[in-house]
C-alpha cells in the first residue's frame, strides 16, 4: 500500500521502498530508556519510558537527533518486539510511554499499543496470548535536558492547577539536585501496558492518521516550530508546516481536553505545546505565541525551549550558527508571561551538546 500517513502524502510503497522519512514500514528504534529531563510532569521520579524512532518527514538543517532522523540509526522490529519494548518500559517503572517522532509509523505504533494493552497472561496458560518480549534491547542512561516549572522564573503567569507538585527538583544549568528514586520491579507481576502514552511529534502531523489514534493516545506533545512557510521552507524543508501543525495541534486538543495531573503532579491526560526558540527569529516565536494564545485555552501547557544548539548543517550558518543571546530570551519569556500562558520556561544555561542524547547502540 502507497504511504499517505503524514503531510508529505509521497505516495510511495514502503513495503518496497523508502519514503520521504527514509523508512521503509516496519518500525526502527534507535533507542529505548527511562529518560528523567523531560518536563517534571512527565518525567516524575522514575522517568518517561521514551521510544525514539528513526527517520523523520521534516528535514531541520539544526536537528539535534540528526544521527537517527536523517542518518537512520535503528534497529527494524516486529509489532510484537515494539509492544514488547513497551511492557519492558513499564516493567522498569516508566510513569509513561514516550513515543518520540512516532509520526511516519502510526499504523505500526497503534498495532503495537493494541497488542500491548490487549489482554495476556504467561505462558503455560492454554488459550491464552503470550505476552509480548523484546529481551534484545540494552537500555542506556538518558541525558537532561532541564525544564523548570514557569512560575519559578514568572511569577506572572498563573501557575499550574493546585494539585501540581513538581515532581522533580530542578538546578540551573541542567542538573538535578533529585535523588535517583529506586525503580519498582513489576516484572514479578506482569500487567497488561495501563499507563499514559505521550504522542511526542514535531507536529507535522496529518488528520487523518491523528484520527486514527483517536482514544490510544493520553498525552499529545507537540512542536509547535514556525508561522511563516519561508522560515519553515528554508529550515524544515516544509512550506505548509504551519498549515499542517496548527491544525494538528487543535485535533490533538479535541482528543485529550485539558490536562489532567494525579496526587503527584504527573500527568495523565492532556497537552504540552513546545516552541524551540531560534536565534535571530524572536518574531517567529513571538507570533507562535500569539497564536496559541489565540486559538487555545488560556490554561493550555505551553513549553518555551532555550535549548538551541547549533548542530547538523546550522554549525557555521549565518542566522543559526550560534546560540541565544540573553537579550533574546528575555525578549521571548517576557511575552510569555505577558500573554498570561501557563507551562514551562526552560532555563538558557540548558543549551549545550553534552544534552543530546547518544545514540551509538553499542
Amino acid at each position: 500500500m502507497k504511504c499517505n500517513i503524514c503531510p508529505r502524502e509521497c505516495d510511495i510503497d514502503r513495503e518496497k521502498s523508502k519514503g520521504f522519512c527514509g523508512m521503509g514500514e516496519k518500525p526502527v528504534v534507535a533507542r529505548a530508556s527511562l529518560h528523567m529531563w523531560e518536563e517534571p510532569c512527565i518525567s516524575g521520579t522514575r522517568g518517561s519510558g521514551t521510544v525514539f524512532f528513526s527517520g523523520c518527514n521534516l528535514k531541520c538543517i539544526f536537528c539535534q537527533n540528526h544521527e537517527i532522523s536523517h542518518g537512520g540509526i535503528g534497529k527494524e522490529m516486529s509489532i510484537m518486539e515494539l509492544a514488547g519494548i513497551f511492557l519492558s518500559l513499564q516493567d522498569k517503572g516508566a510513569h509513561n510511554i514516550n513515543l518520540v517522532t512516532p509520526s511516519h509509523f502510526v499504523p505500526a505504533i497503534k498495532e503495537a499499543l493494541d497488542l500491548a494493552r490487549a489482554a495476556w497472561e504467561t505462558e503455560g496458560h492454554e488459550g491464552r496470548r503470550e505476552r509480548p518480549e523484546y529481551e534484545g534491547w540494552r537500555d542506556k542512561s538518558s541525558v537532561p535536558l532541564a525544564f523548570v516549572p514557569v512560575q519559578r522564573t514568572c511569577p506572572s503567569v498563573p501557575p499550574f492547577p493546585a494539585t501540581f507538585v513538581p515532581p522533580v527538583s530542578v538546578q540551573r544549568g541542567g542538573q538535578s539536585n533529585c535523588p535517583a528514586a529506586p525503580v519498582p520491579n513489576f516484572v514479578t507481576q506482569p500487567r497488561p501496558l495501563d499507563i499514559p502514552v505521550v504522542y511526542n511529534t514535531n507536529g507535522y502531523d496529518s488528520l487523518n492518521s491523528l484520527k486514527m489514534l483517536d482514544g490510544s493516545i493520553d498525552i499529545y506533545l507537540p512542536d509547535l516550530k514556525y508561522i511563516s512557510p519561508e522560515v519553515s521552507k528554508e529550515y524544515s524543508g516544509a512550506k505548509d508546516y504551519f498549515d499542517k501543525a496548527s491544525k494538528a495541534i487543535l485535533e490533538m486538543h479535541r482528543q485529550v481536553g485539558m490536562s489532567e495531573f494525579d496526587e503527584s503532579g504527573l500527568m495523565t491526560r492532556g497537552m504540552i505545546i513546545r516552541h524551540l526558540v531560534l536565534p535571530g527569529h524572536t518574531a517567529e516565536t513571538l507570533r507562535v505565541l500569539e497564536w496559541i494564545s489565540e486559538n487555545l485555552p488560556k490554561d493550555i501547557n505551553v513549553s518555551l525551549m532555550s535549548q538551541y544548539t547549533p548542530c547538523y548543517k546550522a554549525c557555521g550558518h549565518p542566522v543559526l550558527g550560534r546560540g541565544l543571546t540573553r537579550y533574546e530570551y528575555e525578549k521571548v519569556t517576557y511575552k510569555f508571561a505577558k500573554l498570561g500562558l501557563n507551562g514551562f520556561v526552560q532555563d538558557r544555561e540548558s543549551a549545550s551538546e553534552q544534552y543530546i542524547p547518544d545514540f551509538n547502540q553499542e
